[in-house]
């Protein structure tokens, strides 16, 4: 009777071990669905981390584009008022230029007015960032800031060598507004 009794000893021994063995294959296998579930998390957090940096970037992104224009507006959103003011200016010029001594004695008053309005437009234009170019007979041709009315040989100059300034040149802060006139003297005849 010993014997029976060895061999159900030995059966449930297997049996325990089978049983092991079975939990420890369930236990590999949700440790590896564990894992599976770790890597997708991981994963879908990487993809969350990068669209959150993307949407960090382009805010930035917007935040500098949007200073960029409101600077821009701010120098050069009155450039149209600007551009439209200038035929004033070369006007009063004209007309300040013209004054003779005789009418300067007999209107006194009125030529001081004309010339302390010059002024003020003057300082409206510094205070807002419009400055004039003013070329010198002699000084060498800008096609950045000038305009070449017309071309003619001059005994005594270089090709290139401004001759004549028609009009005055402005600029709105660094853009052009108008180039200044002026006549460009073309390689001297022989």
């Amino acid at each position: 009777m010993a014997e029976p009794k060895e061999q159900e000893f030995l059966d449930d021994i297997a049996d325990v071990e089978a049983e092991q063995d079975a939990d420890e294959m369930i236990d590999i296998d949700e440790a590896a669905a564990e894992f599976d579930e770790i890597d997708a998390l991981c994963a879908e957090r990487d993809e969350y981390k990068d669209r959150f940096m993307r949407a960090l970037a382009d805010a930035e992104n917007s935040r500098k584009r949007a200073d960029k224009d409101r600077k821009e507006a701010e120098n050069y959103g009155g450039s149209k008022l600007a551009r439209d003011v200038l035929p004033v200016y070369d006007n009063m010029k004209r007309a300040i230029e013209a004054v003779g001594d005789e009418q300067r004695e007999a209107a006194a008053a009125l030529i001081e007015g004309v010339e302390l309005t010059m002024r003020e437009l003057l300082n409206v234009f510094s205070k807002h960032g419009i400055r004039i170019i003013a070329p010198e007979v002699g000084d060498k041709f800008d096609p950045l800031q000038h305009e070449a009315m017309f071309e003619a040989p001059v005994p005594g100059t270089k090709a290139g060598d401004i001759i004549q300034v028609s009009a005055e040149g402005f600029m709105l802060h660094d853009r052009l507004l108008r180039p200044a006139q002026v006549g460009v003297s073309s390689t001297p005849a022989s």
